[in-house]
């Protein structure tokens, strides 16, 4: 595909045609002024050196090198933006546990970071296969959708620890349920949900999530990470071990049976993960088994610059040119040289436009090829370079909100996304930040504005599957969260209700008190057994009003979790 980067400048060729005419013009002025001298025929003979041809020749040659340096200008490109692949793979969600168990060093170095390298050494063998990352520990929430896009797999992956998730616990049932409704609904593929755990359930009803799984046409594999025989917890930053409420140090152990219970529910295997590379490749060997399917992924690339064939052109036309002698008249000699300056300061004029407009390209280009190497704050550096050739460049805008969100700058990336979609001519490109923004706002469960990014996104590209199914993803985690907020609030209400009750117990005890004071102090004269009565009534009542106020405290107000690991 054929395109200009800076179209605006086509304009430029109407001087084409507007020196061809005023040429004509002069040469019929010429004309009529040798006809003044004499017949032209014999004016011919005694100018035997005028050519008639060559003036022409070298007019046009200097117009076809000016049209060249006018295209050049417009920056030509060859290639595509958007193009559609066709894959044949399988999709996968990966469920990692990231409780404070996992920091356990029975494994080298610990097993969260031996189960990242595991998922960054199955994420290298993927080629066609799409894959999705699921955190969970006490609750769970979608790390990255659904994607081809390994890279962004990789740098999410990098950023997970288990301070993402305050509930702690391990509830490997909310995790599988979540993945199950994670895929896309391409029927006929296979659908793996790895879980990455150490089996430490601490919430139950996982192998009736696992066997809900299998029944929508899903495999559930669990691999185990740690020791059976158990291993202390690391506090990070303090060389000491988590305690448990009695004093005790916690030693977490590996819970085999329970994995191997959810695989078996889930139609899948269960794997030992140990200080090797046999469960990568059990891993491997299990995942080819199951059906692969084609599907159209969008590939995204970059254009070419073409300018480099329109300059050899030029410069070739310009020496042909230069070769090419003329009349020996003076009046055409004086015509020539002064042509000849004209058109030589106005193309010295267009190539040094033509070379500062290359220059926020090619500082693009440049943190592009950052970018690919990994060297993110380099890129960033080259792309705001290039916005301060052009602040309007939209490829620059959008590859710096990738850059910023690479190095985990959201609030900033958003930012940059948002200016690429003001300036940004094309549809499919301003789509793709609009994308990237949902996809930024969903990681922050903000759901409301993921929502709405996604939206603006479908309305210029209403093609892209991933995006839909991002959209709907938030729609069900947006519910979900405000029935949350919901049960928050009316265990606020329940627990201010609570509180009134037990103020307005103690306010009647205290009325009752000092009812029962003055009544003392009208009668004096009481008698020893009265009095131990009323003491009696007394106690008894207090009694019972704690009593009241012990069950009340112990209502279910929240969920709370006995086991913090």
């Amino acid at each position: 595909m054929f395109r200009f980067e800076d179209p605006i400048y086509l304009y430029l060729l109407l001087l084409i045609p507007l020196l061809a005419v005023i040429r004509f013009i002069t040469s019929r002025r010429q004309k009529k002024r040798l006809r003044k001298f004499g017949d032209p025929k014999l004016l011919r003979e005694l100018m035997p050196d005028l050519s008639r041809w060559r003036p022409s020749v070298k007019f046009w040659l200097l117009e076809g090198a000016l049209a060249l340096l006018i295209l050049m200008l417009a920056r030509p490109q060859m290639g595509t933006r958007i193009s559609h692949e066709k894959r044949t793979g399988i999709e996968t969600i990966i469920c990692l546990d990231i409780s404070n168990s996992m920091r356990a060093e029975d494994v080298t170095p610990s097993r969260l970071d031996r189960a990242k390298m595991m998922v960054e050494n199955l994420v290298d063998h993927f080629t066609d296969d799409k894959i999705g990352l699921i955190v969970f520990a006490g609750d769970a929430f979608v790390q990255l959708p659904i994607t081809s896009d390994y890279v962004s797999a990789k740098m999410f992956l990098s950023n997970i620890d288990p301070s993402m998730i305050a509930t702690q616990g391990t509830d490997v049932a909310r995790a599988v349920e979540m993945a199950t409704h994670s895929f896309t609904q391409e029927k006929g593929i296979g659908k793996a949900i790895i879980v990455i755990t150490d089996g430490e359930d601490h919430e139950g009803g996982a192998v009736e999530a696992a066997e809900a799984a299998k029944k929508a046409g899903m495999r559930v594999y669990m691999l185990g990470i740690g020791s059976t025989k158990g291993s202390p917890i690391p506090i990070p930053g303090t060389g000491d071990y988590m305690m448990d409420n009695t004093g005790q140090t916690v030693m977490s152990a590996l819970n085999e049976d329970m994995c191997k219970q959810i695989a078996a529910a889930g139609g899948g295997a269960y794997i030992h993960v140990e200080n090797n590379s046999r469960a990568q490749d059990l891993l491997d060997e299990e995942l080819d088994k199951l059906s692969k399917k084609e599907t159209q992924t969008t590939i995204y690339s970059d254009y070419d610059e073409q300018f480099q064939a329109f300059a050899i052109l030029a410069l070739l036309l310009l020496i042909i040119e230069v070769c090419l002698l003329e009349s020996k008249n003076p009046l055409m000699k004086r015509f020539s040289l002064f042509g000849r300056k004209s058109v030589a300061t106005l193309m010295l004029a267009i190539l040094a436009l033509g070379a500062q407009a290359q220059t926020d390209r090619q500082l693009v280009r440049h943190g592009n090829k950052q970018f690919r190497a990994g060297d993110y704050a380099a890129a960033e550096v080259s792309y705001r370079k290039a916005l301060e050739k052009n602040d309007r460049n939209a490829q620059a805008l959008y590859n710096l909100g990738n850059a910023l969100l690479a190095q985990n700058k959201d609030s900033a990336a958003v930012v940059e996304f948002e200016k690429s979609t003001k300036v940004e001519t094309n549809d499919l490109r301003k789509s793709m930040a609009y994308h990237n923004m949902g996809v930024i706002s969903q990681r922050h469960q903000m759901f409301g504005d993921a929502i709405e990014a996604y939206k603006q996104s479908l309305r210029l590209n209403p093609h892209d599957d991933e995006t839909r199914y991002n959209l709907e993803l938030c729609k069900r985690q947006q519910k979900k969260q405000q029935d949350q907020n919901k049960e928050n609030k009316n265990d606020q209400k329940k627990d201010q209700k609570d509180k009134d009750k037990q103020d307005q117990q103690k306010q009647n005890q205290q009325k009752q008190q000092d009812k029962q004071q003055d009544e003392q102090k009208q009668e004096p004269k009481m008698s020893k057994e009265n009095a131990e009565q009323l003491l009696n009534a007394a106690m008894q009542q207090e009694k019972q009003t704690q009593e009241r106020m012990k069950k009340a405290q112990q209502q279910p107000q929240r969920r709370n979790i006995q086991k913090n690991w």
